[in-house]
C-alpha cells in the first residue's frame, strides 16, 4: 500500500525533529563561553535546564490537544470523542519518573557520545518487558524474550565500542563509562514510566496529546522549582559550572547571553520536541506503531552520521555491529519478523492487534521519549 503525501510528511517530520532533539542538545554541549562574575570560558552543561525546556516543548502538546478539540467541535473528529472523565493527578507519578529519567539523560549526554546515547537508550525494551511481566501480569512471546536477549548483547557490544574508543579531553574514559551507565540507569526509570501509564493512565481512553502535555506541565512546575535548590547543592564531579553545584541558572543565562547559538540549540530542543511527539503520534495514527519503531531506528543513523560529520566523535566499527544487534532486538521485541515470516511461508500477513501507543509501541521520552 503506498503511503499519501500526508503520511510521508509525518514520516519525515518525525525522522527530522527526533534528530533534532538530541541533536540540539549535544550542540548545547559543545559550545564553550564565558559565564557570570568574568568566570572563565567553559563548556555549556546545563542538563537540568535543558530538562525543563524539553518539559517546556512537552507542555506545548496541551496548546495542541486544545486546538484540535476546537476543530473537532466544528469537524467531527474520530480521535477526539469524549474521553471518560479522570484526575489529572494521575499523571503525576509518570511525570515524577519523566523528570528523573531525563534529567539523568542530559547530565549523561554530557559524558558520552550522541551515537552511543542514542543507541544505548535501546535498554528500555529489556527493563520494559520485565516489568510488564512483574506488574501487569503479560506474557511475553519465545521471540520477545529472544529480543530482550539480543538487546543485551546488543549494548554489550556498544559499550564496549566506547571503552575501546579513542577519547579526547572533553569525554575521558571515566566519564564515558559513567556516562553509558547512566542512560541505562535512566531506562529503568522510563520504563517504570511506560508501565504506570499503561496501568493508571491509557485505561481513562486519554488522548496522546493530552497525555504528554499534562506530563509535560508537572515536569516543567516541578523541575523548576527545583532549581532553586540545586543552585546551592554541591555535585563535585559530576558540575560542569564553576560554583560546583548541581546547576547554576544564573551561569547558563550569562553564557547564552555572550553565545547566542546557545539559544538557538535550546530553541532547536524545545520546538523539536514538541513537533516529535505531535509527529509521533500522528505516524501511530496514521500508519503503525511498528512504522514509528523503524522511524525511531532510522534517527539513531541520522544522528550517528551527523555527530561523524561534525567531528563530535570518533568512528568504530564495533559501533556497527551494535546498532545491528540492538536493531535486530528491538525488531524481534515489537514483532517486526511476522510479516515477513509470513511472505517467506506465503501465508497470510497476521492482523494487525490493536498498534496504538502502548508501552514499546512507540517511544515518546526526549532526546525521550520513548
Amino acid at each position: 500500500m503506498a503511503w499519501t503525501k500526508y503520511q510521508l510528511f509525518l514520516a519525515g517530520l518525525m525522522l527530522v525533529t527526533g534528530s533534532i532533539n538530541t541533536l540540539s542538545a549535544k550542540w548545547a554541549d559543545n559550545f564553550m563561553a564565558p559565564g557570570c562574575g568574568g568566570s572563565k570560558e567553559h563548556s555549556f552543561q546545563h542538563p537540568f535546564l535543558q530538562a525543563v525546556g524539553m518539559f517546556l516543548g512537552e507542555f506545548s502538546c496541551l496548546a495542541a490537544f486544545f486546538l484540535l478539540r476546537c476543530r473537532a467541535a466544528r469537524h467531527p473528529d474520530a480521535s477526539m470523542d469524549p474521553q471518560q472523565p479522570f484526575n489529572s493527578l494521575l499523571f503525576l507519578p509518570p511525570a515524577l519518573c519523566d523528570m528523573t529519567g531525563t534529567s539523568i539523560m542530559y547530565v549523561a549526554l554530557n559524558m558520552t557520545s550522541a551515537s552511543s546515547f542514542q543507541m544505548l537508550r535501546g535498554a528500555v525494551i529489556i527493563f520494559t518487558g520485565l516489568f510488564s511481566v512483574a506488574f501487569l501480569g503479560r506474557r511475553l512471546a519465545l521471540s520477545q524474550w529472544l529480543g530482550i536477549l539480543a538487546t543485551i548483547v546488543g549494548l554489550v557490544v556498544v559499550g564496549l565500542a566506547d571503552l575501546l574508543s579513542k577519547h579526547d579531553d572533553q569525554h575521558k574514559l571515566s566519564e564515558v563509562i559513567t556516562g553509558d551507565l547512566l542512560i541505562i540507569m535512566a531506562q529503568i526509570i522510563v520504563s517504570i514510566q511506560m508501565v504506570l501509564e499503561e496501568k493508571f493512565v491509557y485505561r481513562h481512553n486519554v488522548h496522546p496529546l493530552r497525555a504528554v502535555g499534562t506530563e509535560g506541565l508537572f515536569g516543567f512546575v516541578i523541575l523548576s522549582l527545583l532549581l532553586v535548590p540545586m543552585y546551592y547543592i554541591p555535585a563535585g564531579s559530576f558540575s560542569g559550572n564553576p560554583r560546583g553545584t548541581l546547576e547554576d541558572v544564573p551561569d547558563a543565562f550569562c553564557q547564552v547571553g555572550r553565545q547566542p547559538l546557545i539559544a538557538l540549540a535550546l530553541l532547536g530542543n524545545i520546538s523539536s520536541i514538541a513537533f516529535f511527539n505531535f509527529a509521533g503520534i500522528s505516524v501511530t495514527k496514521e500508519l503503525s506503531a511498528t512504522t514509528r519503531m523503524v522511524l525511531d531506528s532510522l534517527r539513531t543513523i541520522v544522528i550517528w552520521a551527523l555527530s561523524l560529520a561534525l567531528g563530535w566523535e570518533a568512528f568504530h566499527p564495533l559501533q556497527i555491529l551494535g546498532f545491528l544487534i540492538l536493531l535486530m532486538g528491538t525488531a524481534l521485541y515489537n514483532g517486526l519478523h511476522r510479516p515477513l515470516l509470513s511472505r517467506l511461508s506465503r501465508g497470510r500477513p497476521p492482523a494487525e492487534e490493536g498498534e496504538h501507543e502502548r508501552l514499546l509501541g512507540g517511544s515518546r521520552t526526549p532526546i525521550n521519549d520513548a
